[in-house]
């Protein structure tokens, strides 16, 4: 939208037209020069926004030059290349141009004087302004030194002269600082805006996470009682199953064996229903001062004797300014485990590296700790990051996807927030934020 604005011919740049035309052709003699100049004056004028806005990056003549030129010579280019300082010389020179063509310092053209005035005075603040009006104005009095050569300057025009350099400088005073009040304020409000993007992006963040906080609240109840449900015919069946493997031992060993099978998974199935019901039940925090290094070292080592064959190198980045947290250790390290266990899955094939970082944070001004777990696995497809945390979704083969909401539900009891950043290919990265009580 804005690139078709900017190239839209205005009602302004008809203006600039129509004035410049009636200065090219208010003389009765045909000047050639004046009337280019002039020209030369409004088309600079209309294209001056695309001048500042024009990237010559583009551009083979540049970029063989750009080629040509070592790194300090182009950066010293970069730094003297101010479109802003360009503008205001280009119309000083074509201001006097223009004083040349019309009669020199005698010209009624020293009004054009105040383009480059006025320009500089809506591109620089105070101390540039007037040094560029200081600059026009010797533009402008250089026109008098061929004069000086064959005539004096009497007391009348000296004070002419001194009194156009007055209201050059008066007219700068003016509307500079009109300007640069309308900057400021233009900055502030880019400020706020960025502030309310980021308060917006954050409100999403938090309503996402109280959803899932919702959906984690409701799926609870539903698992507690489809639970307790289950838990009971498995009980008779394992009953049932143990009394036919006693009875049946010496005269059916086909029987006894599938007697065996049908106790084993009722074991299964049962562990399945106290997960569940582990997950249900409400957390009960015993919280007591807890160093958050020695939690992720616990966690650390419960996922290594777990997976002793992966070729996992671990890297602890732990900052020396942690605080001293009041947690439930044994759920945090719960918690912590659970993910560094996923990551050692996800990298138990090809191997990886496995960094583990702790850090003061502060988060919607709460003190805390955050905790990072990334991994060089093959990471998660965008399209699944609000589904992980979700109960019962897995992409495993074996699991019922209960690892990830439990962390979930831990870190909410905690009041804290867990996210997750990843690309395929590249590996993920949980961050964990516990505040400090």
């Amino acid at each position: 939208m804005a690139d078709q604005e900017r190239h839209t011919f205005a009602w302004t740049d008809l203006l600039w037209l129509v004035f410049l035309g009636g200065l090219a052709f208010m003389d009765p003699i045909y000047e050639v020069h004046k009337q280019e100049i002039l020209l030369a004056i409004g088309l600079f004028q209309i294209f001056e926004h695309r001048f500042l806005t024009w990237n010559p990056s583009g551009s083979r003549f540049y970029g063989a030059i750009v080629k040509a030129l070592s790194a300090a010579h182009l950066r010293f280019l970069i730094d003297l290349s101010s479109r802003r300082f360009h503008s205001v010389i280009i119309k000083i020179v074509l201001a006097t141009l223009l004083m040349q063509h019309t009669g020199g310092i005698s010209s009624s053209y020293y009004l054009i004087y105040f383009l480059p005035v006025m320009t500089a005075a809506l591109y620089f603040e105070g101390t540039g302004t007037l040094i560029w009006t200081a600059i026009a104005s010797g533009a402008y009095c250089s026109l008098l030194i061929p004069a000086l050569k064959y005539y004096e300057l009497p007391p009348e025009g000296a004070k002419e002269l001194i009194l156009r350099n007055i209201f050059f400088f008066l007219a700068a005073v003016l509307v500079n600082p009109f300007v640069s009040e309308n900057r400021r304020q233009a900055k502030r409000y880019r400020l706020l805006a960025e502030e309310l993007a980021e308060t917006n992006r954050r409100l999403e963040q938090a309503q996402e996470e109280a959803r899932r906080s919702e959906r984690l609240a409701a799926l609870g109840q539903l698992t507690a009682g489809l639970a307790h449900e289950i838990r009971n015919p498995l009980a008779v069946i394992k009953g049932s199953a143990e009394t036919l493997m006693r009875r049946l031992q010496s005269a059916d060993p086909l029987s006894t064996e599938l007697a065996g099978y049908i106790s084993s998974e009722v074991n299964r199935l049962n562990t399945i229903v106290t997960r569940f019901l582990n997950f249900a039940r409400p957390l009960k925090l015993e919280k007591r001062p807890t160093q958050i290094p020695s939690v992720l070292d616990r966690a650390l080592k419960v996922a290594s004797e777990r997976w002793p064959e992966a070729k996992v190198e671990v890297s602890r980045r732990y900052s020396g300014n942690l605080p001293e947290m009041i947690i439930d250790p044994d759920l945090c390290e719960q918690a912590f485990a659970n993910l560094v266990l996923n990551a050692y899955e996800a990298m138990t094939d090809a191997g990886g590296r496995l960094t583990v970082r702790g850090a003061a944070a502060n988060s919607d001004g709460r003190r805390g700790v955050e905790v990072g777990i990334e991994d060089t696995g093959p990471g998660i497809p965008p399209e699944l990051h609000g589904q992980i945390f979700n109960p019962f979704f897995t992409t495993k083969k074996e699991g019922v996807g209960l690892g990830l909401s439990l962390v979930s539900k831990i870190v909410d009891d905690h009041r804290g927030w867990i996210r997750v950043s990843s690309e395929p290919g590249k590996g993920a990265c949980f961050r964990v934020f516990l505040p400090a009580e």
